[in-house]
């Protein structure tokens, strides 16, 4: 739940820039509206891709990966709501479909609670295992020249577990599709400055903007806070809920529990990581949200995260600045293959959705390419960032180093689909999504280290 004091007069004034009604913004799409709780799948068939100019092979790849499909961080979505329900069956005020909620509720509660809160599920655990497989399948001739030469292949992770979990995965999957490369994965190294720098000494000016800057927490006050978001809100709670308890829910009877906003966005929150958890049982929690709202409550999460960590506003680069430590890694690796002072033929890092959305917003990976002003603020309607394709689970971005003679060109895919870097950074031909090493670093404003 989003809590946030903020001086009034800048929420109302943000406020006066939003839509009035549910706009056709938040009605658009397909997609089952679960944000960046969306499950993982690859976005192209590798036969499909671009071949490298002739002459080219690969010799190094690196990559930076979320962490796969997991449980809820914690507890407190579902507690919340199931205050609401216990008050409400003890009165008589459920529906037919609120009568079975509970049950589903705790239900998915308990499956939680055993993988453990903030652990990967099922779910995750193949995601990552598929996509190590795949990698090893798409790039055979590096493997076995990583096999050949005995070159390392290094792991890092962020510390937490779920991250951990997936690194290890990850080595073992690849070891699992060709044995030669077992010995060769180095033990997993932490790095918290690195794949968590959102939490880490690099990230205390980005904390202090989330803790403390009044024109996000009114902006983001102002976001929730509209007339749609309310209508949205009691259209959950009724599937739920009898009309006269959901009035009382409205009217603030139970707020020391949560307004209607906060228990819908928890039946939201519920709906939204059942998919990560469906190894796990068959949760149908899709039956206490309609489409339109679960769409609503997706834009909700997505404005926050465009905020929080994307692109937000286009005066400060505060949310994505701290990225720079993560890109910069990435091309200290790639000189240290291109000079010799590095054997590795393999880098692996895996990390979170706080370091994956910010390193899209700095790259200007598609969907994070626009900011919004205060005058205009972030919609579906007229922005293209959505969370279920910027960091959906186990989100990658990874560059394929290929050789000719002294030629380095990078190849980067964006969850296993080719992707152009930047406008303004020149591939080798147009059209092509391969780009000299130099190029890159002069349109990523990289000028200044080694080559």
């Amino acid at each position: 739940m989003h809590k946030r004091t903020a001086a009034l007069s800048l929420t109302l004034a943000v406020s006066a820039l939003l839509p009035a009604t549910l706009p056709a913004q938040a009605a658009s799409g397909s997609s089952g509206s679960y944000a960046t709780k969306t499950p993982y799948a690859p976005q192209q068939n590798p036969r499909s891709y671009e071949k490298a100019p002739q002459g080219f092979v690969p010799v190094f790849t690196e990559n930076v990966s979320r962490h796969g499909s997991r449980a809820a961080s914690d507890s407190e979505d579902g507690e919340l709501i199931l205050a609401l329900w216990e008050k409400a069956r003890a009165e008589g005020q459920l529906t037919r479909a609120g009568q079975r909620f509970g049950g589903d509720t705790k239900a998915l509660l308990a499956a939680m609670d055993k993988v453990g809160y903030g652990q990967l599920s099922g779910r995750g655990v193949r995601e990552i295992q598929d996509t190590a497989a795949r990698l090893e399948k798409r790039l055979p001739g590096l493997f076995e020249r990583i096999a050949e030469k005995s070159e390392p292949i290094n792991v890092t992770n962020s510390g937490k577990d779920r991250a951990v979990d997936s690194g290890n995965l990850f080595a073992a999957a690849l070891a699992e599709s060709d044995p030669a490369l077992a010995p060769l994965i180095t033990p997993a190294r932490t790095d918290a400055d690195l794949l968590y720098f959102h939490k880490s000494a690099g990230g205390a000016e980005y904390r202090d903007y989330i803790k403390n800057d009044k024109r996000l927490a009114a902006t983001l006050d102002a976001l929730t806070d509209q007339p749609a978001s309310h209508a949205a809100a009691r259209s959950v709670l009724k599937k739920i809920f009898k009309p006269a308890f959901v009035e009382r829910i409205t009217a603030g009877e139970f707020s020391a529990i949560g307004t209607e906003i906060e228990a819908a966005q928890a039946v939201y929150a519920l709906y939204s990581i059942a998919p990560a958890m469906a190894d796990e049982g068959d949760w149908q929690m899709e039956r206490y949200i309609a489409p339109r709202d679960a769409r609503w409550f997706a834009y909700l999460s997505d404005a926050e995260d465009f905020y929080e960590k994307g692109p937000g506003f286009a005066d400060s680069d505060i949310t994505y600045r701290m990225a720079n430590v993560l890109l910069d890694d990435f091309f200290t690796k790639i000189d240290a293959k291109r000079d010799g002072t590095s054997d590795a033929g393999a880098e692996l890092r895996f990390t979170h959705a706080e370091e994956i959305i910010p390193l899209a917003a700095l790259m200007g990976l598609p969907g994070s390419t626009k900011p919004v002003s205060e005058a205009r603020p972030y919609t579906y309607g007229d922005n293209p960032w959505r969370g279920e394709s910027v960091a959906p689970m186990a989100t990658n971005i990874q560059w394929d180093l290929f050789r000719n003679g002294n030629t380095y060109l990078v190849r980067m895919l964006y969850n296993e689909k080719q992707t152009a870097f930047k406008k303004g950074c020149e591939p080798v031909a147009k059209g092509s999504y391969y780009y000299e090493v130099d190029e890159l670093k002069r349109c990523l404003g990289r000028t200044g280290t080694a080559s």
